[in-house]
């Protein structure tokens, strides 16, 4: 019983619980991205470089083989960089738009007020006693 409270309460911590929100929203923020990249980016950095789809690059390094009836026997192998292209561009939109919003929630947040220089406290009343006589002597001795 004594594993189960301290599994509740490591769960109940809200660090634990702040980050699962993350997660999830992280989640659904990177779908909206990818369809945003995919669907909005892509098609008019393609057509700036000739029609081309990234996602169909690739080298073919076995072409399939076909039987009679034109059924694949074996795939092709291939290297589909343009698969990797495609995520790290996702990946660079991604980034920066997750640097965006937190340079944005830092900007919100309220800066707080720089504290007014406190006023010192009197000097002793020795201190100011010596400090009288020091101008006084000062005084004199024009």
């Amino acid at each position: 019983m004594k594993l189960l409270d301290e599994f509740k309460q490591f769960a109940m911590k809200g660090n634990v619980i702040d980050m699962a929100v993350g997660i999830v929203i992280g989640g659904a923020f990177g779908k909206i991205v990818s369809s945003f990249v995919a669907d909005v980016i892509m098609p008019p950095i393609g057509l700036l470089v000739g029609g081309v789809n990234f996602t169909d690059l690739k080298v073919i390094l076995k072409q399939e083989v076909l039987d009679g009836a034109g059924a694949v026997l074996n795939p092709a192998v291939t290297i589909n960089y343009g698969s990797f292209i495609q995520v790290v561009l996702d990946f660079i939109i991604i980034a920066f738009a997750i640097f965006s919003m937190v340079k944005m929630l830092n900007n919100l947040k309220k800066k707080p007020a720089p504290a007014a220089p406190a006023t010192p406290p009197p000097p002793p009343a020795d201190i100011q006693l010596l400090t009288e006589i020091r101008d006084l002597l000062k005084k004199d001795g024009k």
